[in-house]
């Protein structure tokens, strides 16, 4: 379970104070499909660049199973970091590396056994569809298969969460619909919580069972997504949703 209590960033630069997310709660049961929207600047990455350990928050915490991850450093952030598993937006895969290899890359990081790296690669290759693509290179990928390849890498440390940015942006309809079912896929077979940033509410009504919507650095609406999508209660979700009269 992730218990995100009153968290705030703040950022300084020379022009003044930014703040991103301010005294942001809510919590994210274990094997949920999470999403969370919102308007462009509104502090979803924010959220998650916090999750995922690469910004520290300026104050208020995140439980992870009960440890406050947000206070964590060196070798103790290095190990939590295992449980969180990233696929970014932009895939940031290893161009000169192929997909066996790109997948296999966290866990050589982690000095795993070669044996044991390889199965395990095969193992994540099958199960995202690209068994057959293992000496392929990024640059011969389509963008869903970098996607799904990002999705293994992702999971290669066996994670316990899978963090999402935007996992569908640059996607066209047809793919989205395959990859959302495959992270619907990994959620049920793999019992991985999955959280995921977007601003677009058809992957959030897709697969998501709860939800939360962030406007102007706080959230203001978050529950169950169906009743969310029939009656927004937050102006910003009413507009989102084109239910201003709800």
């Amino acid at each position: 379970m992730i218990e995100i209590q009153n968290l705030t960033k703040i950022f300084h630069d020379k022009t003044g104070t930014v703040t991103a997310l301010q005294d942001v709660s809510t919590t994210i049961q274990d094997k949920d499909i999470f999403g969370i929207i919102g308007m462009s600047g509104a502090g979803k990455s924010t959220l998650l660049r916090c999750l995922s350990m690469l910004e520290e928050p300026t104050s208020g915490k995140i439980l992870l199973d009960g440890q406050d991850i947000s206070t964590l450093k060196g070798a103790a952030q290095r190990q939590a970091r295992k449980k969180m598993g990233v696929v970014f937006q932009g895939y940031n895969l290893l161009m000169q590396k192929t997909v066996a290899e790109n997948v296999a890359f966290p866990l050589k990081l982690e000095k795993y056994d070669p044996k044991a790296v390889e199965s395990r690669v095969q193992e994540l290759l099958s199960l995202v569809g690209l068994a057959d693509r293992a000496s392929a290179y990024p640059a011969q990928l389509s963008g869903g298969q970098k996607q799904r390849v990002a999705l293994a890498r992702a999971l290669a440390s066996q994670p316990s969460v899978l963090l999402c940015d935007e996992p569908t942006s640059a996607l066209d309809a047809l793919t989205t619909q395959s990859v959302l079912k495959l992270l619907s896929d990994i959620n049920h077979k793999l019992g991985v919580t999955i959280i995921i940033i977007t601003h677009e509410l058809e992957v959030v009504h897709s697969i998501c069972n709860r939800m939360a919507v962030i406007d102007e650095s706080r959230i203001v609406e978050q529950g169950d997504t169906k009743a969310i999508f029939e009656c927004p209660q937050s102006p910003i979700a009413k507009l989102l949703l084109g239910k201003e009269n709800c």
